[in-house]
């Protein structure tokens, strides 16, 4: 018994260990440490990060989940960048499924639901206040976890949930532009107030503009994918 509980602890700390190891590697994937179509090889990252293959390995496959890194059988594990074309269209894509959560929810969010919207978003201000832009992240996705489940429709909570890993770099990415932080935690609270208001057409209209890039997001986006590039 106390083997079989030593297994699972071990196990849980290896987790721990790839969800660490994936953050750090997506980070120097977009800062252009890791350039697009290079070779990430499991033993110097184990070596790097001074842990077994394990860990590395469930890491990649959290970065393949999200596209960022591209699997290929008797070859390796690759970085993939998208394309400026590609990313703006999985943007556009995303807004619109978002959009449509929000409509839906608008008429059959629970009183609970809200609660926990509201508990997001003031944990996502505490956020702005320190500048903290990954703990903001991670109150931002439980907050769009949420409005997917409150839409009523388990087949769009899941392709929403599919796109939101594919996209999740980027939008982490776009948290680090000067000023978003404030201007994205206005835009939820404008998504709330539709939301308890019932509105289906302005909780739409607010989270496709939250979401889509466009403007001066995606001249910041592209700018970041540029330099990492160089």
């Amino acid at each position: 018994m106390r083997a079989e509980n030593r297994c699972v602890y071990v196990s849980g700390m290896d987790r721990k260990r790839a969800d660490l190891i994936a953050d750090e590697l997506e980070g120097l994937i977009l800062e252009g440490t890791y350039k697009d179509g290079a070779r990430l090889d499991e033993v110097q990252l184990a070596e790097r990060f001074e842990v077994s293959r394990t860990p590395v390995r469930e890491a990649l496959q959290r970065l393949s989940q999200s596209g960022l890194v591209e699997q290929i059988p008797r070859r390796g594990v690759f970085v993939r960048q998208p394309g400026p074309v590609e990313l703006l269209e999985m943007f556009e894509v995303m807004a619109e499924l978002e959009a449509a959560s929000a409509r839906l929810a608008a008429s059959r969010i629970s009183d609970q639901a809200l609660s926990d919207l509201h508990v997001a978003n003031s944990r996502c201000d505490e956020a702005v206040a320190a500048q903290d832009a990954d703990g903001y992240y991670l109150e931002n996705e439980r907050f769009h976890a949420i409005l997917y489940r409150q839409s009523g429709n388990g087949f769009l909570e899941q392709e929403c949930l599919r796109l939101y890993r594919r996209l999740q770099p980027f939008r982490r990415m776009q948290l680090r532009a000067r000023g978003r932080l404030p201007q994205s935690m206005a835009e939820h609270k404008a998504i709330v107030t539709a939301l308890e208001k019932g509105d289906g057409e302005a909780a739409a209209v607010a989270i496709r503009g939250h979401v889509a890039v466009q403007g001066e997001k995606f001249h910041h986006l592209m700018a970041s994918l540029k330099h990492a590039a160089e």
